[in-house]
């Protein structure tokens, strides 16, 4: 390829990694790049485009988000869907919607698609799930970078085993917005433990095709982020929601403290 099909735009109103965004976007549009095509190494993208690694990191994420690309572990970054058209900015939500609002919300979504992944899942789509699991565990604490995809490739692998277009639209939308707060989340090996092993017990219940169980699994696990968020933010008591779940009920319950 030329090096001028790398040249990012002009536009200086809009931040590096949104053009960056849209440089691959093109390239994809172009027929550069089609569906199942394996991108060129970070290392390599950046010195095409001339931008630091973190910039483009930024962008492939956001495109992972929106469903464009995906990144395989140990493998790199390959297009997923060529209909770039369709794939709209993530939903960004009115300001005044707090993270402990989007975290019921997602709280909601997730116990929802684990419960039809556990139902619709491919052995194959299991099988990843697994694999990202073991990824995420074996991350080290000392990369909050690391840390964070790999908690984001578990999440967005089990929702997207739940086949469910929309549900997978809406968490796309979710995930960008709660970002700043799960990466600071990760300040401790205690929460890198609790987090490793909730994505193996949801694993364990899915590969039994236990709905109920995988279902509560995710809940629970998110609630362990939610009770987090509640306390730093300084949520009066009387005000947080506390999700309990019960051994015979599939449905977990949510009650006031």
């Amino acid at each position: 390829m030329d090096d001028e099909s790398w040249a990012l735009s002009p536009n200086t109103r809009k931040p590096l990694p949104e053009l960056i965004e849209d440089k691959i976007r093109s390239l994809i549009r172009s027929g550069k790049f089609k569906a199942g095509d394996r991108l060129p190494t970070e290392p390599e993208l950046a010195q095409r485009m001339a931008v630091a690694r973190s910039s483009l990191r930024t962008a492939l994420q956001r495109l992972q988000l929106q469903g464009v690309v995906e990144v395989m572990r140990g493998r790199g970054w390959y297009v997923r869907s060529t209909d770039v058209s369709e794939h709209d900015e993530p939903l960004v939500f009115d300001r005044r919607v707090s993270d402990a609002d989007l975290m019921e919300v997602r709280i909601a979504l997730e116990a929802t698609a684990a419960s039809l992944a556990a139902t619709r899942a491919t052995q194959g789509e299991l099988d990843d799930i697994a694999k990202l699991a073991k990824l995420h565990q074996s991350a080290s604490i000392d990369d909050k970078d690391e840390l964070l995809q790999t908690d984001e490739d578990f999440h967005s692998a089990v929702v997207r085993a739940s086949h469910n277009e929309l549900l997978d639209q809406l968490y796309r939308s979710l995930v960008p917005q709660l970002r700043g707060y799960r990466r600071n989340s990760y300040g401790s090996s205690e929460v890198h433990v609790r987090s490793a092993n909730d994505h193996n017990q949801v694993t364990w219940f899915l590969k039994r095709r236990d709905e109920g169980g995988a279902r509560a699994a995710m809940a629970t696990h998110l609630l362990g982020l939610y009770s987090d968020l509640v306390a730093q933010t300084g949520t009066p008591p009387g005000e947080r929601a506390t999700l309990t779940t019960y051994a015979l009920e599939d449905e977990p319950r949510w009650h006031r403290e």
